[in-house]
């Protein structure tokens, strides 16, 4: 991981997939950035398909871009960068994050000052203008059970049913936190040589989760520094997201219950996902039955729970008493695809 020398303050890591617009408005965001720190910049395309290799190559001849032949996921393809950079801190971006002005070295500025922190995280905003919550605490059988139960939304000031979430935090004062979200993390190269790369075992979801629950453990904090600032693209169409990640999703929340909570915990959880999953079918087919604009959105997410629901029993309860080796593609999944066929990739939206 280069750790012995520090060419660059900064490194920054972009992993991009078919994201070519937000991609270049992501680079062209850190023009000023490089004014202001020495800084190297390295995408990794996970084998896209929309040309957005072929234009960072020409437009940023500077960027080293690393090609892929393959989608190897969020955690593979950030290790294949950090292996390669020489940064003091490495600024792990989103493709589709827009970097406002300063955020970097303020990120940079306070780690400087706090040499027990090893992550630092941005106010994000979303591209409504909206506060995006990058903020989270650690997942718990408790908070799970608020969180399928609504009450973190239907009581969203009362502290003991927000643990997770954090709504009756309204995330505008610098604070540590437990977990940063992973669309940015400026990160320490000390502190990730001793707590390690990103597990790889996750392809992309609940990594961030994961490495921020290494970092406490060893000691270091984690901190949201909400006088640097970036626009997040993408969170606002997640919840519409296509089934296969929505699973995905579901699977590696138990990856990581599996990896750092105990068989009761996990089978705990097991249960409360049951639960929410069963809930939310039965709420969204009665809302699916109100005529409007909303109706197409309200059957989609029933169908989703409910796939979702299906999934947990039958393959979702297997696995997780034997976790097969697949984490880097959506092999589990392949048998489910199979039987809904076009419903698999249905979005209302349609984007993922």
């Amino acid at each position: 991981m280069n750790s012995e020398f520090c060419e660059f303050t900064v490194s920054v890591i972009i992993v991009s997939w078919n994201a070519r617009e937000y991609l270049m408005q992501c680079l062209a965001s850190l023009s000023a950035e490089e004014d202001r720190l020495p800084m190297e910049i390295i995408v990794v395309d996970n084998a896209s398909s929309d040309g957005s290799a072929d234009e960072v190559a020409a437009c940023y001849p500077d960027v080293r871009l690393i090609r892929n032949t393959e989608n190897l996921g969020f955690a593979k393809a950030n290790n294949m960068a950090v292996s390669v950079c020489t940064g003091k801190y490495l600024c792990f971006v989103n493709s589709d994050v827009k970097v406002l002005p300063h955020c970097v070295s303020r990120l940079v500025s306070f780690c400087e000052e706090n040499p027990d922190v090893a992550i630092a995280g941005p106010r994000v905003i979303g591209a409504d203008g909206k506060l995006q919550r990058s903020c989270l605490g650690f997942p718990t059988v408790w908070n799970t059970f608020c969180r399928a139960l609504a009450l973190d939304e239907l009581f969203p000031r009362t502290r003991a049913f927000t643990g997770h979430k954090l709504y009756h935090w309204p995330q505008e004062s610098l604070k540590s936190v437990d977990v940063l979200t992973g669309c940015f993390w400026l990160v320490r190269r000390e502190a990730l040589t001793q707590v390690g790369l990103l597990d790889e075992e996750f392809f992309m979801y609940a990594e961030d989760m994961d490495w921020c629950k290494r970092f406490w453990a060893k000691g270091w904090k984690v901190f949201f520094v909400p006088s640097a600032e970036a626009i997040h693209y993408g969170g606002a169409s997640s919840s519409n997201a296509p089934v296969r990640f929505y699973l995905e999703m579901q699977r590696a929340n138990l990856q990581y219950w599996k990896k750092h909570h105990s068989c009761f915990s996990v089978a705990s959880y097991f249960v409360i996902l049951c639960m929410q999953e069963l809930l939310r079918a039965a709420a969204y087919s009665i809302a699916a039955l109100i005529k409007g604009p909303a109706r197409e959105v309200f059957q989609f997410k029933m169908r989703r729970s409910a796939t979702c629901l299906k999934w947990l029993i039958f393959s979702g309860l297997a696995w997780k008493f034997h976790e097969p080796k697949r984490s880097r593609n959506f092999q589990a999944l392949e048998p489910l695809r199979k039987r809904l066929g076009r419903k698999w990739d249905l979005n209302p939206g349609g984007t993922e």
